[in-house]
């Protein structure tokens, strides 16, 4: 039987730029970053397995993009967060310098926010009602 969701990758252009976004800005734990090496046909070898997650997070995020994949950066990427606190969670990310496409915005079942990454991948960021 299926249990949880174990990882979400995130296609990004830049994994160092990425590294720094997820980071420092949405406070993320790194909890792996491993030189690829050489794989398959195309080679990976100046990719890294990048592995971040907010702290105590059931999910983890790959930060890569495999070779043909690249038109899949940007636009909105289906992934949503939660926090207990959207106002206050949106003005520390605006203070990290994270953009946000839609501000907090009261919903019929709790609050929603949008931001997005430097490659313009779009998240959402969500306050259920309590």
């Amino acid at each position: 039987m299926i249990t949880k969701a174990r990882s979400v990758g995130i296609y990004v252009t830049d994994q160092d730029r990425a590294l720094a976004f997820y980071r420092d800005a949405l406070g993320f734990e790194v909890l792996q970053d491993t030189p690829m090496g050489e794989m398959g046909p195309r080679g990976h070898e100046d990719k890294r397995w990048l592995v971040v997650a907010p702290k105590g997070a059931d999910t983890i995020f790959v930060l890569y993009t495999p070779p043909g994949m690249e038109n899949r950066v940007g636009g909105f990427s289906n992934v949503m967060w939660d926090t207990d606190d959207i106002q206050g969670t949106c003005d520390a990310l605006k203070a990290a310098g994270v953009e946000f496409t839609q501000e907090p915005t009261e919903q019929g079942w709790g609050m929603w926010a949008q931001f997005k990454d430097p490659d313009g991948n779009e998240f959402g960021l969500s306050q259920p009602r309590s």
